[in-house]
């Protein structure tokens, strides 16, 4: 990886594109930290540490949402919206053929994206802002206003000022929002790799700093705490070498193409196969899982359900809280059934098998037709099983090492997001390499 890196550097345009993305990130880490205007950013921090599922949109979004700052949306409008045309392409005809059309396809695709994440930044701005409203409870119950007005720290102002308030926060979450997907296509235009996707790892990473000094807090407060913390360094190498060996591994189905003649020359008679990721899917499923399970967390925070009382309503957000037993339980099925809709949604067994008769081409001791498309159906449904059990176990594992050692529950670096950082750095090396070589390939007549 760093030979790549070096190589890269050493050419010219790749030396500007890694300098513009860096740019790139570096606008999107100064705009996580400016404040939004009417908001109590220490109280919001006090409201994201009894909330485990705006923990963990903190965590996604670098930290802005957790400060209130103008990226607190960050990319999750546009990651929402992505999965809903996903699946409203397998419904919608027009969208399907759009997705068929080649590169002016997915220009129009991407269009219908961009207008689809800005209507649900804006739902999601103004969920935000309902939420701030209610304001949070200190550790003593005491109730903590968020939204501020001038000097009055209530809700006591006048209409003129809570309209305003309103307005300047919803607009700012808005406008950030919008403002990620346009650096993310300067990326793509200009940078290297995805730009949504490194935009989404430099939020991430911006995390490890204050995760270091969580372990170095914990050494300080209890010398005992040093042996977790080094396990805790053990598992997290350790699930780092078990994402990328699962990242790229992968079933080859082999592939024979028959001999041909065409006038005075010989086609076909080459041996290739058809690879299968393991995780094809990516963490696509695991976001599924995550927004159907945060869903009744979301629904008691917006009416101010916090779950620190003793009301039904409290003991049912605890039940679906991220250190439930129960949540790790479903959260794991979940994963499981939803990387089986999306591999059915994305890999059509039958349409490769027509494509192989057309193309003479065929698996050794396989008929062509339906027993090919039933012989690669049954290989995807053994690779589909054996990437939803890892996609699972990289997901709740944090959950219940935080179960098995309370200490190390306030580590804001878990099993997904290691899953998102380790593909996104796989994909620029790959990007990287793939630069180089078409920079450096020798010519036919050298």
């Amino acid at each position: 990886m760093f030979q790549v890196f070096r190589n890269a550097w050493m050419d010219t345009q790749l030396r500007k594109k890694i300098l513009y993305t860096l740019f790139i990130i570096i606008l999107f880490r100064l705009g996580s930290n400016i404040f939004v205007p009417f908001l109590d950013n220490s109280a919001i921090s006090t409201m994201m540490s009894g909330a485990s599922l705006l923990n963990y949109l903190d965590v996604m979004t670098g930290g802005s949402l957790g400060k209130g700052t103008l990226l607190a949306m960050s990319i999750t409008p546009y990651i929402n919206a992505s999965i809903i045309i996903q699946l409203l392409a397998v419904a919608i005809p027009h969208l399907e053929k759009l997705q068929k059309e080649g590169e002016e396809g997915r220009k129009k695709l991407n269009t219908i994206t961009k207008i689809a994440s800005l209507a649900i930044a804006v739902l999601q701005a103004l969920a935000f802002y309902f939420t701030l409203r209610n304001g949070t409870t200190d550790e003593n119950g005491r109730h903590i206003a968020i939204l501020k007005y001038g000097d009055i720290y209530d809700t006591s102002s006048d209409m003129f000022s809570i309209v305003l308030a309103a307005i300047v926060i919803v607009s700012c979450f808005v406008a950030g929002a919008s403002m990620i997907i346009w650096l993310g296509d300067r990326i793509n235009e200009k940078g290297i790799g995805n730009g949504i996707s490194m935009i989404l790892f430099a939020g991430i990473i911006s995390g490890l700093p204050s995760a270091v000094e969580y372990f170095i807090t914990l050494c300080r407060n209890d010398l005992a705490n040093i042996g977790f913390v080094l396990l805790a360094i053990v598992i997290f190498i350790a699930m780092v070498w078990f994402v990328i060996m699962m990242t790229n591994a992968e079933r080859r189905i082999p592939i024979q193409y028959a001999k041909r003649v065409v006038g005075r020359k010989m086609y076909g008679g080459q041996s290739t196969h058809i690879p299968i990721k393991v995780a094809m899917s990516g963490v696509m499923p695991i976001i599924f899982a995550m927004s159907l399970m945060s869903l009744p967390q979301t629904i008691c925070f917006f009416f101010g359900i916090k779950g620190t009382g003793d009301t039904f309503w409290d003991g049912f957000v605890r039940l679906f809280s991220q250190s439930s037993p129960l949540y790790a339980v479903i959260y794991f099925l979940l994963i499981i059934a939803f990387n089986y809709f999306y591999v059915s949604i994305t890999y059509n067994p039958i349409e490769i098998a027509n494509n192989l008769k057309k193309n003479n081409g065929g698996i050794p001791g396989i008929r062509p037709g339906k027993p090919t498309a039933d012989y690669i159906y049954r290989s995807l449904n053994k690779i589909t099983l054996v990437g939803a059990i890892f996609l699972g176990i990289v997901a709740i594992f944090p959950i219940i090492l935080a179960l098995c050692v309370p200490s190390l529950s306030g580590i804001s670096i878990g099993g997904t997001t290691i899953l998102i950082v380790v593909g996104v750095a796989l994909e620029t090396v790959r990007t990287l390499e793939s630069q180089i070589m078409m920079r450096h390939h020798p010519g036919f007549l050298d």
